[in-house]
């Protein structure tokens, strides 16, 4: 049997929203999952504010990572690679994370692996529930991206199959918590009051879901104004507003749609399982639908826990981990941030300059560890 120490070492960075994620995995095992969170400092703005992101970034990053190492009860010095969110995500608040990797990686004489979001978002269930399978269809949400993605290796093929055409899930239900004053984030109080409520008191509509509509895009964007409506006119005739109808509605139409569309997918496909993952993925009713519709399709499941749902620095050393282990390249020091990078790249190998021999430039500069 292999020693577990023989698996690749790797810290993982994530800023690219309000959450300063540091994590630490030994191949798929997760050692460590430090978390500093701005979400306080953005619920009187009633959404995130780049700005405010990434200055809390800067004052996080450090001691989340030193936490973090702490933790996993590793030394930076025995870390094989230093992976960190390139894109997609909030311009300033990626640059942060990438040039804390860089100052790390350099400082210690490590590969820089910069990598994708999404991607990461499908890997850390492998800490979860062990190898992906090959392919995974995946279903991904979260207040910025509601995708359908097929991915034969998670490390350099991902193929969207289908994504949102206008707000995300996790935004609608921020937009309409909103609107109901239940406050910022959306997706944890709604999901706590429609508890308490009925999913069909209200019919609202299901967009994208007509016979000529694509398969596996997705709106939100005709639901929000639809339900925004619907209070408006109950408070202008003077009525109460059924506060945990309308959140249990709205939910409900959200995720018979994304539960709909994925199963639909993975038939079309021939894939026997789903992976969801994203912050939405926390959403119990989702979770119960997804396993309802799974197990009436013959398709297995696969969610992580809540908290490797939303954004961590977990999922992206998990993916950071699969590079090492797959012996895909390193980033370069041209390595910059992409608020838009596509899905189809799961990880930014970069282009050497002049001055650099391929990756050969790790091995040069763990000659001299500058870490202390």
């Amino acid at each position: 049997m292999a020693d577990s120490r023989d698996e690749p070492l790797v810290l993982g960075i994530e800023t690219s929203c309000d959450e300063t994620g540091v994590g630490i995995v030994r191949g798929t095992t997760l050692l460590a999952d430090a978390v500093a969170s701005s979400v306080d400092e953005h619920a009187r703005f009633g959404g995130v504010v780049p700005e405010v992101a990434s200055r809390a970034h800067l004052e996080a990053t450090v001691p989340t990572i030193d936490r973090a190492l702490k933790e996993a009860g590793v030394s930076a010095r025995d870390l094989d690679g230093i992976a960190v969110t390139a894109g997609p995500g909030l311009a300033g608040a990626l640059l942060v994370g990438v040039s804390a990797a860089k100052a790390y990686a350099y400082a210690l004489g490590k590969p820089l692996y910069g990598v994708n979001h999404l991607a990461s978002h499908i890997c850390v269930d492998q800490l979860e529930h062990g190898a992906l399978p090959e392919p995974t269809m995946a279903l991904l949400v979260s207040g910025g991206h509601s995708s359908l993605l097929l991915s034969s290796d998670i490390t350099s093929d991902v193929r969207p199959m289908g994504a949102t055409i206008d707000d995300a899930a996790g935004e609608a239900f921020d937009k309409i918590a909103r609107v109901l004053n239940l406050g910022f984030p959306g997706g944890p109080v709604i999901d706590r009051y429609a508890r308490e409520g009925d999913p069909g008191a209200i019919a609202f509509p299901r967009g994208l879901t007509g016979p000529r509509d694509p398969a596996y895009d997705f709106s939100f964007s005709g639901l929000k104004t639809a339900v925004a409506r619907w209070i408006e006119a109950k408070r202008a005739a003077g009525e109460e507003v059924p506060v945990r109808d309308v959140a249990a509605s709205f939910q409900e139409a959200v995720v018979d749609v994304l539960t709909r569309k994925a199963v639909r997918a993975c038939k079309d496909e021939g894939v026997d399982h789903l992976m969801i993952g994203g912050g939405v993925a926390a959403n119990t009713r989702l979770r119960a639908l997804a396993q309802e519709r799974c197990e009436r399709a013959g398709l297995r499941l696969r969610v992580p826990r809540p908290k490797l749902c939303t954004d961590n620095g977990a999922m992206v050393a998990a993916l950071g981990a699969e590079m090492v282990a797959r012996n895909r390249p390193a980033s370069s020091w041209d390595l910059s941030a992409d608020s838009s990078l596509p899905v189809t790249d799961p990880h930014v190998p970069g282009t050497p300059s002049a001055h650099d021999h391929g990756h050969d430039h790790v091995h040069e500069v763990s000659k001299e560890n500058l870490y202390s």
